[in-house]
């Protein structure tokens, strides 16, 4: 099954036989005071900053959340979005927990953007899907309800299908633009709980059939060398069906970690993507070398 998101330009491909589809998570202050700052001045100047080094990095999608205390959410949103589209042509998944902001997001957004997401509250259900269809964007579910994330994969399969026949029933949503996010959580609070959300990316992948994302960075958090717990995590979670997830561009570990991925899974023919990375990466140290010399 592929999932077609796009801008007014370019568009991206997500899928078991497609490449992994890396999508930047930096425009997000949550723990970025300067940024949070920024935003209650109105300032999206680092935004700017943050599409570069995400597109330099790799990253074939951007997700924009401009979710910061005491700033007018919907208004920066939607300023944020027309910014990142006049910087770039990747798509962008817009990210919101304010239905106001997702709506003032998709009203600025040119293209098919997906939706950053919906849970299996009914109210919360009610007020997203009915967005997702009217701007023809493609949405993330989330298999977790009012209790609480389920540890167990089948509970979470469980609610994975009935958010899915939702959509698809009561709100027409076509089934390949749902996005599962199987739900990554922290390894460290125990350590059963990587393997348990590659089970559910399994059962979700297999059972449904829909492409799937989730939060890369959640499985390493409160943890000591987070960046090589992303890289061996990511490869592992591709095997077991994940087509995309929301990570860190920026860092090179990771993205080689989910390239060389793609290459073992045979999503990257002939070797050309994982070639062309490493003459860029060659490329630039012959260049830096050279700057150093001179």
């Amino acid at each position: 099954m592929h999932t077609i998101l796009s801008s007014a330009k370019a568009s991206v491909t997500m899928g078991p036989d497609q490449p992994f589809c890396i999508i930047g998570e930096r425009i997000n202050p949550t723990g970025r005071k300067k940024f949070q700052e920024q935003l209650r001045a109105n300032d999206l100047s680092s935004v700017e900053i943050d599409v570069h080094d995400q597109i330099a990095g790799g990253a074939m999608m951007l997700d924009v959340n401009m979710g910061a205390p005491l700033v007018d959410e919907a208004k920066l949103l939607g300023e944020a979005v027309t910014l990142v589209q006049s910087l770039t042509d990747v798509p962008l998944c817009i990210d919101s927990s304010v239905v106001e902001a997702l709506e003032a997001g998709l009203a600025a957004y040119q293209g098919k953007a997906l939706v950053n997401s919906v849970t299996m509250e009914r109210e919360r259900i009610d007020l997203i899907l009915p967005l997702v269809k009217r701007y023809g964007a493609a949405v993330i579910a989330l298999p977790n309800d009012e209790e609480a994330i389920p540890e167990d994969p089948h509970r979470r399969l469980e609610l994975a299908k009935q958010l899915v026949g939702i959509a698809t029933e009561e709100f027409d949503i076509p089934i390949e633009d749902i996005v599962v996010d199987p739900l990554a959580m922290p390894v460290g609070a125990d350590h059963t709980l990587a393997y348990k959300t590659m089970e559910a990316i399994h059962l979700i992948s297999t059972e449904i059939g829909v492409n799937t994302t989730l939060g890369a960075s959640n499985v390493s958090f409160g943890m000591p060398d987070r960046h090589t717990l992303n890289a061996v995590f990511l490869p592992m979670a591709i095997q077991a069906g994940l087509t995309s997830a929301i990570m860190d561009s920026r860092t090179a570990q990771i993205v080689t970690a989910v390239k060389g991925a793609d290459l073992m899974k045979g999503n990257d023919e002939w070797g050309a993507n994982w070639i062309a990375a490493h003459r860029a990466k060659q490329a630039e140290a012959d260049a830096a070398a050279k700057a150093a010399g001179a």
